[in-house]
């Protein structure tokens, strides 16, 4: 096993797609590795082949080593199977969300510095809605038959993924290194434009490695329920690489399936949005809540009530603080007993809380979350052909993660808002992330978004997006009089809409720059306008 000198540094071995799977399967070939909704299952050996054979195909169609590829489909045995082939090779995957369209999936292709696509067919008519593929040449459609003719658009060829067939595997031009790049993978863009995260393979490690999460093992079957594009699919995959254990892989997150998902694929590790626990939490008590092979679950954020939720299902609950960029810096003990913790900084990495000068703040007070790490590769390796916005983040040595946060005198962190989401409301900092707690506290609350809309007199007002429990209704008074007496008088909004549903991204996340610019849309109720006053003395 080739080792850096670094010890710091994983080995290829250890962290290296390609060098996983060939381990994997010649240690243990019949050992199963992921399995699919519809009942497909591959063992080690069988992956491996297939991986094997499709990069084949893909060198034959000109891919080489470092060579960006665009794939364009829902989580899947096909999705997993191009996303290994194209690293087995030694090139770099470059997944982007389903959802794009028009200009941003213009943008995206732009960015991307890809020659080839390969896409899902119901997803191509999009792609002929817009005029620049960027530096796309061909597109394979995954499930298209291999007769089929298809229309080229404009001067890019379109043909069936099928037809993408080699002979014989070629050899690297060199190995692949832990540093080398595995993904970019393009953030959700709710507070601006998608940017293409540079992540290495170390990076990955040190995210879901050993370091991280030492309670997996091979026993483990972790059920992926993220897309591929986003690094809670992507890097949890490779993480059950790393710990020799499996791969549930569905479509997407659903309520109704949750559980007979757990069931029938054997699941016994799950990610969870915080958003996703609470609908889990919310549906009514039945009589076999803990009949499941659910043992651990990953929540973020945190649970505001951790051990209710573990004792109900029977399961144990962490938490961790991290994104695209980061490595999990900070993760919390099982079964946190701090309520609202993000956790303590893991071994091998130092984080601050800091002001706008980078001046670290007092414990007790909010400040931006900067972070870095003792290996090297560990975090983000910048955003692709953004170099303003890399050296923006990168600033006196530290990433800046644009998250505020404060700490207490036992160094545990508590997650506060996005930066570019606080709210300042005559003269008072607002946390949406607070105010949207308490708003989904109330029984006929679902889900609820917190946004600041200008004032007429100066700084911000604030908004409450809501979407109520099926059936629900709702007085935007009687709300009022619930949150009257559960938080500060200056949080209480002043704006309060009923949607039916919150716009979302594919990974759950609450799109409030389409809530911000469509402000005070009609149907917006006002208090103040409504004459329902809340005074300084009501505050709790």
């Amino acid at each position: 096993m080739f080792r850096p000198i670094d010890q710091r540094v994983a080995s290829r071995d250890e962290s290296v797609l390609r060098y996983l799977l060939e381990r994997r399967a010649a240690t243990e070939p019949g050992r199963a590795f992921a399995l699919f909704e519809d009942g497909k299952s591959w063992t080690h050996e069988e992956l491996l082949d297939e991986v094997r054979s499709t990069a084949a195909g893909l060198q034959a169609a000109g891919v080489g080593q470092n060579d960006h590829v665009v794939c364009w489909m829902a989580n899947g045995a096909t999705a997993l199977r191009y996303w290994f082939a194209i690293n087995y090779i030694g090139a770099i995957f470059v997944p982007i969300n389903t959802a794009y369209r028009g200009q941003l999936l213009a943008d995206i292709l732009a960015n991307a510095d890809a020659r080839l696509m390969i896409a899902a067919a119901e997803l191509v008519p999009w792609l002929r809605q817009i005029d620049d593929l960027g530096q796309i040449e061909a597109i394979a459609v995954v499930d298209l038959p291999t007769d089929e003719t298809v229309t080229n658009i404009g001067p890019v060829r379109v043909l069936a993924a099928a037809n993408l067939t080699g002979e014989q595997l070629q050899p690297l031009e060199h190995p692949i290194e832990p540093w080398d790049t595995v993904a970019i993978l393009y953030t959700s863009g709710t507070t601006g434009p998608s940017k293409g995260v540079v992540v290495s393979y170390m990076q990955l490690y040190a995210m879901f490695g050993p370091t991280t999460m030492d309670f997996l093992g091979p026993d483990d079957r972790f059920l992926i329920n993220m897309p591929l594009f986003h690094v809670g699919g992507t890097g949890l995959v490779l993480a059950m690489l790393i710990h020799g254990g499996s791969v549930a892989v569905v479509d997407s997150f659903s309520v109704r399936r949750f559980w007979p998902q757990i069931r029938n694929m054997q699941a016994t590790v799950v990610f969870l949005l915080g958003v996703m626990a609470t609908f889990i939490e919310r549906e009514l008590p039945r009589h076999d809540d803990r009949d499941h092979p659910l043992k651990k679950a990953y929540v973020v954020p945190s649970l505001d009530d951790v051990a209710r939720f573990s004792d109900r299902f029977g399961v144990d609950v962490w938490s961790i603080y991290n994104m695209t960029e980061l490595s999990s810096p900070l993760v919390t003990e099982r079964n946190p007993q701090v309520p609202g913790t993000c956790g303590k900084p893991r071994a091998g990495v130092e984080v601050r809380l800091v002001d706008e000068h980078d001046i670290e703040v007092p414990v007790g007070d909010v400040g931006e979350i900067v972070v870095r790490t003792d290996a090297p590769w560990a975090l983000n390796s910048g955003y692709y052909k953004r170099p303003e916005a890399t050296a923006e983040a990168w600033r006196n040595g530290w990433f800046h993660t644009g998250d505020l946060a404060r700490r207490d005198e036992e160094d545990n962190y508590f997650f506060v808002d996005r930066l570019k989401d606080s709210i300042r409301r005559r003269g008072e900092n607002i946390s949406s992330l607070e105010v949207e707690r308490e708003l989904v506290a109330h029984p006929a609350v679902r889900e609820a978004a917190v946004v600041a809309v200008p004032s007429e007199l100066s700084e911000d007002e604030v908004l409450a997006v809501i979407a109520l429990e099926p059936g629900a209704t709702l007085n935007p008074e009687e709300l009022i009089d619930f949150l009257r007496p559960r938080m500060a008088y200056f949080m209480i909004p002043r704006f309060i809409r009923f949607v039916d549903e919150l716009p979302k991204t594919p990974t759950a996340k609450t799109r409030k720059a389409v809530l911000r610019a469509e402000s005070l849309a009609p149907g917006t109720w006002d208090r103040e306008a409504a004459g329902v006053l809340v005074k300084r003395e009501q505050r709790r």
